[in-house]
């Protein structure tokens, strides 16, 4: 029989590449969904159009994580074996805009369904999805798990607290919980918001003369980025051992924005001095220090290890927008 798996945040960047993952390795999934008056889920339009995977093994269910009683119903009624919790408000910037909203989604929402997993469904691996942004500005370079936490944004606050949740009820109640850290993950269905693919989408639409100018703010923030689905991998690889814990997902490489904007641009054979524009707008109230991963222990337990680095990711993310410009 196979294993069932229920992803919250099933239509985004991460949900996507993990519902490809776990069909290929004959999973039924089921996803969590909010309904709204439009519906976006292009990221899965290539796997409903599919007939030998739509019917019968991705089974899409509305819900709401600020909805408690209706994800009891939920789980009754799928019964998972494993949960991949990476719903929620994800974008740090919109955080300081909405506060309230993105702690209630991203803290409370994670409580709600620890307590759905206590109560009613105790066998079930949970992964909760962490975030580098808890280091905040770090004491220590690189971060591991020991790592203090030191958030500086709304959103990394929620998902602080998230995390020390997850690992109170494992501790607590026994629950196979999970902490996934992963440090700035991108592809080419990365949000369109967040800042890796405005960099591809602005030289894609240069390179094209679609576009002249790209703004954008502060080019000196380093952040460690590696490519989605090979973290998508290590999600599923917490899950599948006989102990649970929590793991530091990242490269080990620091890059600036400015080091991501000139990669992109170079791609194209473009100055990209000629087309970026700084907008104090963009900038944040309160930004991180300097965040690199150390994923040893993964690569010791986990045997993960990134394989795509830094030119290769900008190259195959600016290379996806031009073909979507042709």
């Amino acid at each position: 029989m196979s294993k069932k798996a229920l992803i919250t945040g099933i239509t985004g960047q991460d949900g996507s590449y993990l519902t490809e993952l776990l069909l290929g390795k004959g999973y039924e999934v089921h996803g969590l969904v909010r309904r709204t008056s439009t519906v976006h889920r292009e990221r899965l339009d290539a796997l409903f159009l599919d007939p030998e995977t739509r019917p019968k093994q991705l089974v899409l269910h509305y819900g709401d994580l600020a909805d408690p009683t209706g994800l009891v119903r939920l789980f009754h009624k799928v019964d998972p074996d494993e949960i991949y919790h990476l719903g929620g408000q994800s974008h740090i910037g919109i955080s300081f805009e909405s506060p309230e909203y993105s702690f209630d989604i991203n803290a409370s929402g994670t409580l709600h369904l620890l307590e759905c997993l206590r109560d009613s469904n105790h066998h079930a691996k949970f992964y909760h999805a962490s975030s580098s942004e808890i280091f905040g500005r770090p004491e220590t370079s690189p971060q591991n798990e020991k790592t203090s936490f030191r958030p500086v944004s709304p959103y990394a606050c929620a998902k602080a607290a998230a995390h020390f949740m997850t690992t109170c009820y494992r501790e607590s109640y026994g629950l196979f919980a999970c902490n996934g850290i992963l440090y700035n993950h991108e592809s080419p269905r990365r949000g369109e918001n967040f800042v890796t693919r405005k960099i591809a989408r602005g030289v894609a639409a240069i390179a094209k003369g679609r576009q002249k100018i790209i703004k954008l703010g502060n080019l000196d923030v380093k952040k460690d980025w590696g490519y989605a689905p090979e973290y998508v991998e290590a999600m599923w690889r917490m899950l599948q051992g006989g102990k649970p814990d929590d793991y530091v997902i990242a490269t080990g490489e620091a890059h600036s924005v400015r080091d991501f904007v000139a990669a992109a641009f170079a791609h194209v054979g473009l100055d990209w001095q000629k087309h970026i524009e700084t907008d104090s707008h963009q900038f944040r109230p309160n930004e991180v220090g300097l965040m690199i991963g150390d994923a040893s222990k993964a690569r010791k337990e986990l045997d993960w290890q990134p394989r795509t680095r830094f030119e290769a990711l900008v190259k195959l993310m600016v290379d996806a927008e031009l073909k979507a410009l042709e």
